[in-house]
């Protein structure tokens, strides 16, 4: 380490024993300095832990006139840390790789190593590709508000709201972290089983200078992270827990959509077959009932198709019932549901 890193470093401890002797915990040196990769004008990143408000005072900015460097001294408290250890991202070299260089409180790095043993187990995890959804989803905000906004200055930040999501997403889902810096970003991509493509379409991100071929790229990189992160999930065979589906989806639009035909009304009809669509797809997320796809299939210039679009899924629903052994409920008339609800047809044949 130089020796303007050493005095700030000095300065910091120095600073703490001085105005708030009881916040200061540990300090620790990641980034370029503590990777060796450092140039003339490296700035030093710090994780200053700190164990309370007052220790927010260690914190600042500046700028070294003889080497033109600029400083950003950060604290850093529990909340960040653990919040870290959770994995929302991929940018988790502060809490796992900062070289300690102090400690006051030897329990804080008893417990900082703690977390990074909780970091470690959760990217070996499968609960980290809940993390890789969570990161796609937002990945595709950022792409919708690409679509949304005409201004091209706007639009380069909507999709590098694109790449940097989508770039913890893929780190993630292999299990690891961005170590290095931005400018090591393609050679730490390197290592994993990414198809060239991936880094040659951020790669035109960067000197695009038109609208409508960002938000192809942005287009392509997410289509193929979804694709490259896509994990088949077993899923169950029809059983009894889908009883009363059959019955809901009959209920909340199978008549629905044949009023909207009578009426000749487009939207309610699209309405419900859409809703309709997402509850099969609902029901298919975790249980194999084979493919619904209603909307394929719907007719807007056809609503009486529709109705019968809607009485044909609604059989190869049925047949499903009948693969987990349920029968769908139907009476012929409500005095019968009535007996039956009550038991009264049980009671009578037990009187029997």
């Amino acid at each position: 380490m130089n020796n303007v890193n050493q005095k700030i470093i000095d300065a910091i401890i120095a600073k703490a024993e001085k105005e708030c002797p009881d916040s200061l915990a540990l300090i620790g040196v990641y980034g370029s300095v503590a990777t060796g990769d450092e140039y003339a004008k490296s700035d030093l990143d710090l994780l200053i832990l700190i164990l309370d408000e007052n220790g927010w005072k260690l914190g600042t900015g500046f700028i070294l006139d003889d080497s033109d460097v600029g400083y950003d001294i950060y604290c850093t408290d529990w909340n960040g840390l653990r919040s870290d250890a959770q994995c929302h991202h991929a940018q988790l070299s502060k809490l796992m790789d900062s070289k300690i260089v102090y400690v006051k409180k030897q329990e804080a790095y008893e417990e900082l190593c703690r977390l990074r043993q909780q970091a470690k187990e959760f990217l070996a995890s499968e609960q980290r590709f809940d993390r890789v959804d969570k990161l796609i989803d937002k990945a595709k905000e950022f792409f919708a508000n690409a679509h949304l906004h005409k201004e091209l200055g706007q639009v380069r930040l909507d999709v590098f709201g694109v790449m940097y999501y989508l770039l913890d997403a893929v780190m993630l889902y292999h299990g690891t972290y961005f170590k290095r810096g931005v400018k090591r970003t393609f050679e730490e991509l390197a290592v994993l089983p990414l198809e060239e493509s991936f880094i040659n379409n951020m790669k035109k991100i960067t000197i695009s200078k038109g609208i409508s071929e960002l938000r192809d790229l942005a287009k392509n990189l997410l289509l193929y992270v979804e694709n490259h992160t896509r994990r088949e999930q077993p899923k169950a065979e029809p059983s009894e827990g889908l009883a009363g589906t059959y019955e809901e989806i009959y209920s909340n639009w199978r008549n629905k959509v044949e009023e909207a035909a009578s009426n000749q009304d487009t939207f309610a009809s699209f309405m419900n077959m859409c809703n309709l669509h997402y509850m099969f797809s609902e029901i298919a997320s975790e249980t194999n009932i084979g493919n619904y796809n209603i909307m394929g299939a719907y007719q807007p210039d056809d609503l009486e198709a529709n109705v019968q679009i809607f009485d044909e899924y609604l059989k190869k629903y049925e047949q499903v019932y009948q693969k987990a052994g349920l029968r769908v409920q139907k009476y012929s008339d409500v005095d019968a549901f009535v007996a039956d609800y009550l038991g009264e047809e049980m009671e009578h044949r037990k009187e029997k």
